[in-house]
């Protein structure tokens, strides 16, 4: 995929409470553009993070059918928004079924049709596994193939040794010719090598490098002199 673009169709509501997020409202307005096979977007709690990710992710899905649809995503919430529905994206055509749209809320589920899947009763099931060795184990297996890799803050499920594990993985996944967009708060994933970091901000979206992000700069600040956070509690 090399961009993504605001296309107002049938029913579309211009009151929509996602349009006063300034990095969707910059969406809609500009669109945007993929330049790097790996994306990792970062920013504060209610900038609009994982309803970005959740809204590419619902937009490619569209138009996806039997086992390609059931693998690729264990399927929305009700709490997602119609915005997938007024996106449009651009690049290969036609588009791959691999990759998977992963969110922790919805991991099990994923995992739940996976198992069901295998080749051999005695094959261990991933959700006979923790939490974050399921969610390694079904990244690093990529029983989907070579496509779109979406993550929705993974490192719910990862201690930091299984964050540097995934670095690992998604280079791989580059390297095959697999994309990925990440939404994350973890300064170790956001160091992703060749990796584009988009930072929402109440601005919209900005384009910094590593060592400029809040985020760094917070965990920094934290891990050199706990008490200087602690003492305001």
């Amino acid at each position: 995929m090399s961009r993504v673009e605001f296309t107002r169709r049938s029913e579309f509501d211009p009151a929509s409470w996602y349009l006063d997020l300034p990095a969707i409202g910059e969406l809609c307005r500009d669109g945007l553009d993929f330049t790097s096979p790996v994306t990792v977007v970062v920013g504060e709690n209610g900038v609009g993070k994982s309803t970005l990710v959740e809204a590419i992710a619902g937009a490619w899905q569209n138009g996806f059918r039997g086992a390609q649809d059931r693998l690729w995503s264990a399927g929305g919430s009700a709490e997602d928004t119609d915005l997938p529905r007024h996106l449009t994206c651009i690049g290969a055509q036609p588009r791959p079924y691999g990759g998977c749209f992963l969110r922790a809320e919805a991991m099990h589920s994923l995992f739940d049709r996976a198992d069901g899947d295998r080749v051999r009763d005695t094959d261990q099931g991933l959700n006979e596994l923790s939490h974050g060795q399921s969610f390694l184990r079904y990244v690093a297996d990529r029983p989907i193939g070579v496509g779109l890799w979406i993550l929705d803050e993974p490192e719910a499920a990862l201690s930091f040794q299984s964050c540097l594990a995934l670095l690992g993985v998604i280079k791989d996944l580059a390297a095959e010719g697999s994309q990925v967009i990440m939404a994350t708060h973890s300064p170790v994933l956001a160091a992703c090598p060749g990796a584009e970091i988009w930072e929402l901000t109440e601005d919209g979206i900005e384009y910094p490098q590593w060592d400029e992000l809040d985020l760094v700069r917070n965990w920094r600040s934290f891990l050199d002199g706990p008490d200087r956070f602690l003492r305001h509690l």
